[in-house]
């Protein structure tokens, strides 16, 4: 699976771009398929969307849209739509390959904002879709590569199976959107992406892992992140893994799974933590964390795993959480004690920590 970034934005445009002008010589007035928009309009807010998403990362926005749009010049036809494309693409592309690591920018869904990997993947997933409204309603050919399909499915759309019967990562992503059908699915009639979840935790912030990310991770990488130390701890890499395994097997809950502690002063990478999966029917949820060694002694992950518990806690199906540590693990005992947990009956041979709701 691929990680999001410039290439994969320049990719994307260069797809639609081919795509685009095989049918530049067509009627651009009739509507693009499945929308309200005409296909000229179809191809002005994907220029839009491009400028929008590189104003809400150069902006720094936090609580709203930069106020600026852009719209085509009176009498532009489609090679002029299509070159607006290119530009507005390469703008993006260029804004997340210089923005400062960890800069985040406001968006909407799902929580009010997204770092420049998840802008990435949205400029990505707009382009692709709206390059196919347009080319069905012109009647060209708009299947676009399938890594880059794979690519926004990981990054957008954690919760949809990756690998459903008799689907390529072209038809899922459609049938994700609304815009196809899958043998033996529903049909979608509502959907949203999700970017990834930052929860701010003092001097550190917990960032959800996408299954592109946690794939990284497994076989060795970064996780398209610089690590304290050169690089995680054997506890996160197996967190990974798990990960990758609950989203081939469709089993992923977006927000239940793993997060990385990333130190904000420099961008670092300090450890791992997360959920074991979502609440059980009990309404408990096992957590797990672990800390590079050279980030250690400094209350990182006893602040952190406040956060996680406190974001847990507003979700009205939990009703506890609990913490598994070896009983000769006394500075993971530790962090739980600090965070509020308080010493349960032993599970098998190791230590166990629970917190309830009041």
């Amino acid at each position: 699976m691929l990680l999001m970034g410039g290439d994969q934005i320049d990719e994307a445009v260069a797809h639609a771009a081919g795509v685009l002008r095989a049918a530049a010589d067509r009627d651009w007035s009739v509507k693009a398929g499945g929308l309200d928009w005409s296909c000229l309009r179809t191809a002005e807010h994907i220029a839009g969307d491009f400028s929008a998403y590189a104003g809400q990362l150069t902006g720094r926005a936090t609580d709203g849209w930069v106020p600026f749009d852009i719209t085509l010049d009176e009498g532009t036809g489609p090679e002029g739509a299509i070159h607006a494309i290119e530009a507005t693409g390469g703008i993006l592309a260029a804004v997340v390959r210089t923005v400062p690591r960890g800069t985040r920018g406001y968006h909407t869904y799902p929580s009010g904002s997204a770092d420049a990997t998840g802008f990435a993947a949205m400029g990505v997933a707009e382009v692709l879709l709206h390059t196919y409204d347009i080319a069905r309603a012109l009647d060209v050919d708009a299947e676009p590569p399938a890594a880059l399909c794979e690519a926004v499915l990981a990054h957008l759309f954690p919760h949809v199976p990756p690998a459903l019967p008799g689907a390529t990562p072209w038809t899922t992503l459609l049938w994700a959107t609304g815009r196809g059908t899958l043998s033996g699915r529903a049909p979608v009639t509502q959907w949203r992406w999700h970017n990834p979840h930052s929860l701010p935790a003092g001097p550190v912030a917990l960032r959800e892992v996408t299954p592109a990310a946690a794939a990284d991770l497994a076989a060795g990488g970064t996780g398209g992140l610089t690590w304290l130390g050169g690089g995680p701890f054997k506890g996160t890499r197996a967190a990974a893994g798990m990960r990758t395994k609950a989203y081939a097997a469709g089993a992923l809950r977006p927000g239940w799974g793993m997060y990385v502690m990333v130190r904000t002063a420099d961008e670092l990478a300090i450890g791992g933590m997360g959920f074991h999966g979502p609440p059980d029917d009990n309404g408990c949820v096992e957590v797990g964390y672990d800390l590079v060694d050279a980030a250690r002694g400094n209350g990182y992950a006893t602040q952190a795993l406040r956060a996680l518990s406190e974001w847990a806690m507003t979700h009205s199906e939990v009703t506890s959480l609990l913490a598994v540590t070896a009983p000769d693990n006394a500075p993971s005992q530790r962090v739980a004690t600090r965070a509020g947990y308080v010493r349960l009956p032993d599970r098998d041979t190791n230590h166990a920590y629970g917190l309830h709701r009041p």
